[in-house]
């Protein structure tokens, strides 16, 4: 083989790397399909939280004790985590003395919901759900507050899972997301947002009091609350959850299994998990 040949060989191989690199290191599969990105997160799991290395006191710092707070005024409020991973939020909310509500823990990785249960396993004010979080299960206007952390950019359509988060928050409801920047975030086209185009779009959704902090080296979190105001309050799952197959919220529950009274369809709990999924 003549060292041209060769030279084109290596070229290619480092260009075909560099493509691997960048679709399953930092865009983590997103455009390959939402199946990888279940697929790598899966992978992980067992190992997520030494990975990410979280810190209690940087948690409860960013995280626990400001989302509380934001909440103070709110009886017995009602949250709902989107990809809620291995607990990372319920943890450093649930830690928290002056927070007395109740959590539900969405996920579309049953792996990392495992991890969560485990993590989570001390706590009765939280429930895991496994389901995709694109369309969720629940009526609108429900929740006190609705969180999805470092996800956006993990989705088939950031600006439609902004639209069905908001969908779910009550008037006056408060939504904490987070906003990559940085480099890798340039390398995530249509994914991704600008300081100003993720304000507008947010004001476009109907939410007011955006707030948009530095928080770590490739990622903003980001503040806001939907127009209007309502009362809150947590209610049992059972009260607000939607059956997946028929849309009825005529469904009761018992240790093993969630089941729709109105199309009798069946959903198992184990682990702790809720299974919507399919």
């Amino acid at each position: 083989m003549s060292w041209p040949t060769i030279l084109l060989v290596a070229l290619g191989l480092a260009a075909a790397g560099a493509v691997a690199y960048w679709q399953l290191i930092i865009a983590e599969g997103v455009y390959l399909g939402q199946p990888l990105v279940t697929w790598l997160y899966d992978l992980t799991a067992p190992r997520y939280d030494r990975i990410k290395q979280f810190n209690t006191l940087f948690e409860t710092r960013f995280l626990g004790r400001p989302l509380a707070a934001e909440l103070r005024n709110r009886p017995s409020p009602f949250v709902l985590d989107i990809a809620t991973g291995s607990g990372r939020l319920p943890l450093t909310l649930l830690a928290q003395p002056g927070f007395h509500g109740r959590i539900i823990g969405l996920d579309v990785s049953r792996p990392m919901l495992e991890q969560a249960a485990a993590n989570l396993s001390g706590y009765h004010q939280v429930e895991l759900i496994w389901r995709d979080a694109r369309h969720l299960p629940f009526p609108d206007g429900c929740f006190d507050a609705v969180t999805m952390l470092e996800m956006l950019e993990f989705t088939p359509s950031p600006t439609a899972q902004l639209r069905e988060a908001v969908r779910v928050l009550r008037p006056g409801g408060l939504l904490l997301t987070t906003r990559r920047r940085g480099l890798d975030a340039r390398l995530m086209p249509g994914k991704t947002f600008s300081k100003a185009a993720f304000e507008r779009l947010l004001g476009d959704i109907g939410m007011v009091s955006i707030a948009i902090e530095v928080w770590q080296v490739d990622y903003d979190l980001v503040w806001a609350r939907r127009t209007g105001n309502s009362g809150g309050g947590a209610r049992p799952l059972v009260e607000v959850l939607r059956c997946p197959a028929c849309g009825a919220s005529n469904l009761a529950q018992d240790d093993h299994t969630l089941r729709c009274e109105s199309c009798g369809r069946e959903y198992p709990i184990s682990d702790g998990i809720i299974d919507l999924h399919r």
